[in-house]
C-alpha cells in the first residue's frame, strides 16, 4: 500500500509539472478553499497561530486571513510538481530574483543564506541552485520514500543536500571552503539548542544554530524571502543585505533579531507564512499549551 501511495504521488506530481503553471496555481487555490471548509487539525493550528500573533484583528479579519493561507499552502503543494520535476528553465520562467549582494563575487566571504518558511521558500532555493553552487539543510520526513524523493529532486540541479541532524563540523567545513549554505531556523524544533524569544509578542522556541554556525564558520548571514506574486505571475526571490554585527556573541539577542526581521517580512504578506506549523508547540515553563 505504501509503494502504491508513493507511486501515485510521483505520478500526480509529474502530471502537474507539465500542466500550465497558472492552471495548477488556480487549482490549488480552489482546493484550498474547499479543504478549509472541512474540520481539520491543521485548520485549528492556523486559527490558533493567527489569533496569538494578530490579537488586534477581529474574527472576520482572522477568518479571511486563515482562508487565504490555506489556499496558498495547498497551492504550494500542487506546485511541487514543477518544483520537483520541472526543468531549470521552467523554474527560471516563474521566479524573479532581486539581490542586494553580488552573487557572482568570487571573493565573497563564507555565507549562510537564512531563509524563512513562507510557502515559496522551496522554489526560491531551487532557483538559486540553478545558478550557483550551494548546500541546503533539510529535515528528514516521516516517510523514507517521500524524503528520499524530495532530497533527490531538490538537489537535481547540483545543490548538496545535508540533513539538519548532521554534525556542525561538516557545515562549517563547507562554509570555510567557500560553498554557501542555505538553512531556515524559524520553526519549533524543540528546546535543545533553542531559546524562548518573542515572535509577534508570543514566546517562541527559536533555534540558535544560525548564530553558532556563523561564528564557527566566520560567515556572514544573508536573509532571503520568496514571495508569491499576485495574479499568478509566479514568485520573487529577494536576497537582502547581510545582517550587520551578526553574530553578536549573544545567542539570545541574535535569536531576537532573527524573529524581528521575520516579523517585518510577515506583515508584508501574512497569508504566505507557514501558519500550519505549530510555531508555539513548546512553551516556557509554567505556560499552558495553546493547541
Amino acid at each position: 500500500m505504501k509503494r502504491l501511495s508513493h507511486a501515485l504521488i510521483v505520478a500526480l506530481l509529474r502530471t502537474l509539472s507539465v500542466l500550465p503553471y497558472k492552471f495548477v496555481a488556480r487549482l490549488g487555490m480552489v482546493i484550498g478553499t474547499v479543504l478549509y471548509a472541512l474540520p481539520s487539525r491543521r485548520k485549528h493550528i492556523v486559527q490558533v497561530n493567527l489569533r496569538l500573533c494578530f490579537p488586534e484583528k477581529n474574527s472576520r479579519e482572522l477568518q479571511k486571513l486563515a482562508i487565504a493561507h490555506f489556499r496558498h499552502v495547498i497551492r504550494s503543494y500542487l506546485e511541487r510538481g514543477i518544483q520537483w520535476f520541472g526543468s531549470a528553465q521552467a523554474i527560471r520562467d516563474i521566479v524573479q530574483i532581486e539581490s542586494k549582494i553580488d552573487l557572482d563575487d568570487a571573493s565573497a566571504p563564507p555565507t549562510i543564506f537564512m531563509g524563512f518558511h513562507f510557502v515559496g521558500i522551496e522554489v526560491g532555493c531551487m532557483l538559486y541552485s540553478t545558478h550557483l553552487p550551494v548546500a541546503s539543510l533539510y529535515t528528514r520526513m516521516s516517510s523514507t520514500a517521500l524524503c528520499d524523493l524530495a532530497k533527490r529532486q531538490r538537489g537535481r540541479f547540483g545543490a548538496e543536500m545535508i540533513e539538519r541532524a548532521t554534525s556542525a563540523r561538516k557545515i562549517v567545513e563547507l562554509l570555510r571552503s567557500g560553498k554557501p549554505v542555505m538553512l531556515a531556523a524559524d520553526m519549533d524544533q524543540g528546546v535543545d539548542n533553542s531559546v524562548f524569544v518573542p515572535f509577534f509578542g508570543v514566546p517562541a522556541c527559536t533555534l540558535t544554530v544560525v548564530s553558532r554556525l556563523a561564528r564557527l564558520g566566520r560567515a556572514r548571514v544573508v536573509p532571503f524571502v520568496t514571495e508569491v506574486l499576485p495574479n499568478y505571475q509566479g514568485y520573487k526571490l529577494t536576497i537582502f543585505e547581510p545582517l550587520a554585527d551578526f553574530p553578536s556573541g549573544n545567542e539570545v539577542a541574535d535569536a531576537r533579531r532573527m524573529n524581528a526581521f521575520l516579523e517585518e517580512q510577515v506583515v508584508k504578506f501574512p497569508e504566505q507564512y507557514y501558519w500550519v506549523h505549530r510555531r508555539f508547540k513548546h512553551r516556557p515553563p509554567g505556560m499552558a499549551s495553546v493547541y
